[in-house]
């Protein structure tokens, strides 16, 4: 039966993947599963090799999606309102399994009929849809849209298609055939950077303090050293970032910032910041293949850390918090290892305190702006509202804490060592002080909108003095 030359009205089946929403809901499946439990990573190849519905319906028999907070494309969306408010038959046909089709459908209110892969083993994709929907309507008795390869064959046998932000197979069949074409957001040089977050890179700049504080500011050899250890915690670093985004998708999605990175928005897809992470991670190891090798040591142990955080640890109550601190000291650890100087145990715990105080300020802030009721947690942490006083009075201590350390290094045989004139460096207690109980009267005001590293960075007066203290040590030395 051929039903191109009808005048009734034809069905509209629509995917879902790529087409209705901007993502992959069998990648997203996966991560929410590694994040419920990291050893379903030893299933999956199982899984896999009865084939991909099996592998896909396991995943959803084991995760729910939030369909209300899906990167829905909104010109997508709109048409099919249209078509419904008009009368039209409307069908969601796709290869996601049936329990997150049926979701979508019912978040949105506009299909009829819910075609997706189902626990008899059909993965609805690429023939298997065409056939079915030759068998529901007819050959050319279904308008159909789509973006990918998979959807060529069903292409093909509709009356008419829509191409909605092909792939390149799909985009070749658009232009070949002169179908309608409702185009997506491109990728652009603002999304990568973004995906790397590359103004984080600059908390790496604490690889250079063992060498600034042991006065080799003009050993070339120390300098190379610092530049590739910085090049390879960088990559490191924006390779845990994009991986800690595809674990966050649905919290991000429910911050009314965060829901704007490039993959919980949808601009870019998870196969490629996969391919990003692999990249990034072969910059870091063959940067790190002209460093001591007990750097790997300690890129190693970043990188198991920060992995944890992202998969568990931030979860957990004030363990999150001394776990980023920790990470930051790590940073000054791997730059006393790269230039291979000694790192003194007030350098250490000067770090921990500080970064403890900066990293309470981030907890502080979220506990101080989020709308829960008490005994409620916050989204993916371990704290409560009730919390809030015991994080500040802790971050406010540590900050103290921070400036006590110092102060009892000052004083200490190593600076007059150090320094012919120790007395010029006592001002850097204060300044230390200053800086961190600013941020945290401007947390309390509600005005700490930015990470409070990046907030120090970006902060005039937190340059100025910054800078001040800088100059005082190079006088203080020389």
């Amino acid at each position: 039966m051929d039903a191109r030359s009808e005048t009734t009205a034809i069905p509209l089946a629509v995917d879902l993947d790529g087409t209705l929403i901007s993502t992959d809901l069998l990648w997203e499946g996966l991560f929410l599963l590694f994040k419920k439990n990291p050893l379903f990573l030893f299933m999956v190849p199982v899984w896999l090799m009865a084939g991909p519905a099996r592998l896909k319906m396991e995943i959803a028999a084991r995760v729910d999606i939030d369909a209300e907070s899906l990167p829905y494309r909104p010109d997508v969306v709109a048409r099919l309102r249209d078509e419904h408010a008009a009368g039209r038959r409307i069908l969601l046909a796709t290869g996601t399994p049936r329990k997150f089709a049926e979701a979508i459908a019912a978040h949105l209110g506009v299909f009829d009929v819910v075609l997706a892969t189902d626990d008899a083993g059909h993965n609805l994709t690429s023939h298997r849809k065409r056939a079915r929907l030759i068998e529901m309507f007819g050959d050319g008795g279904f308008d159909y849209v789509g973006n990918s390869r998979h959807d060529l064959e069903v292409f093909d046998a509709a009356r008419a298609a829509i191409v909605v932000a092909p792939d390149r197979h799909a985009a070749r069949w658009q232009a070949s055939h002169g179908s309608e074409l409702i185009g997506g957001v491109k990728p652009n040089l603002r999304s990568v950077v973004r995906m790397l977050r590359v103004h984080q890179w600059l908390k790496n700049s604490l690889i250079a303090v063992p060498m600034i504080l042991s006065h080799e500011y003009l050993n070339a050899g120390m300098l190379l050293a610092c530049v590739l250890a910085f090049i390879s915690y960088s990559a490191a670093a924006s390779a845990i970032y994009i991986v800690n985004d595809f674990f966050d998708l649905p919290l991000d999605r429910r911050h009314a910032t965060k829901r704007n990175r490039p993959f919980a928005s949808g601009q870019l897809s998870i196969p490629f910041g996969l391919a990003s992470v692999v990249a990034l991670l072969a910059i870091s190891a063959i940067t790190a293949t002209f460093l001591p090798p007990l750097f790997w040591l300690v890129l190693a142990g970043y990188l198991v850390a920060t992995t944890a955080y992202s998969l568990s640890l931030k979860r957990m109550l004030l363990i999150d918090v001394f776990t980023l601190a920790g990470l930051y000291t790590m940073r000054i650890i791997a730059g006393a290892v790269a230039t291979e100087t000694e790192v003194s145990f007030w350098l250490l715990a000067f770090s921990l305190f500080f970064f403890l105080s900066l990293a309470l300020v981030k907890r502080f802030v979220e506990l101080d702006t989020t709308e829960i009721g008490k005994g409620s947690r916050i989204a993916g942490r371990g704290y409560r509202p009730e919390d809030i006083e015991i994080v500040a009075n802790a971050g406010v201590a540590s900050a103290f804490a921070s400036a006590m350390v110092l102060a009892l290094y000052i004083d200490s045989l190593s600076v007059r060592e150090l320094y012919p004139h120790p007395w010029m460096i006592w001002p850097l207690a204060p300044i230390v002080l200053y800086i961190t109980l600013r941020i945290w009267v401007l947390a309390r005001r509600r005005e700490m909108h930015d990470d409070p590293i990046v907030f120090i960075i970006r902060d005039w007066r937190s340059q100025l003095v910054s800078a001040l203290g800088a100059v005082l040590l190079v006088i203080a030395a020389f």
